[in-house]
């Protein structure tokens, strides 16, 4: 019951990291990467189909990323749906080309998205804290219940609890190296 217990708790815990660290992958830095248009779906013959599905998304330079879509006729939707996403980015079309410039950040922005960031992760510490909150509630009700020792229910929370700041130091690590992304120029 107690490994039972400690395995899930640290799957959930394990996604609420991952959780994060895509939610950081989305807060653009003034470098360009393909994975920044990830999230966004353009409308592919009535269906919202993500734009990796329909186009070649790669990185023309540093700062510009090109989407070449597989059907000629797509590169108008392509364009809207980037220029309407939240991403605040100008898109403009070049031949086949949906070309993608990365604008450089400004100090507000800049500050701007490390405030972002830091709410985040404190979300996810949040989120984890409230998986270990969990797990020791089911740990005193199995002890309530007879199912499990007091000894065991302290060793199993001490437990739970390296697997709390295991987790919770993952997350403080993503975010200082995102912090470090963001102030570089």
């Amino acid at each position: 019951m107690i490994a039972e217990l400690k395995t899930t708790t640290e799957h959930k815990m394990k996604r609420s990291v991952e959780a994060f660290k895509a939610d950081l992958g989305k807060v653009r830095t003034g470098r360009a990467h393909t994975g920044l248009l990830d999230h966004i779906s353009v409308d592919y013959y009535g269906t919202q189909t993500p734009i990796n599905q329909v186009a070649n998304v790669t990185l023309l330079d540093a700062r510009t990323i090109g989407v070449t879509p597989w059907e000629k006729k797509m590169a108008g939707a392509i364009e809207k749906a980037i220029r309407d996403s939240d991403l605040g980015l100008n898109p403009g079309t070049v031949g086949e080309t949906v070309r993608v410039p990365m604008p450089a950040l400004t100090e507000e922005r800049r500050k701007e998205l490390i405030k972002l960031v830091r709410h985040e992760a404190e979300n996810a510490r949040v989120a984890v804290r409230n998986l270990r909150r969990d797990a020791n509630a089911a740990l005193k009700e199995a002890f309530k219940k007879k199912e499990i020792s007091e000894n065991d229910e302290r060793r199993a929370q001490d437990e739970v609890q390296k697997l709390t700041d295991r987790y919770i130091a993952e997350v403080d690590k993503l975010l200082q190296h995102k912090e470090t992304e963001l102030i570089a120029v």
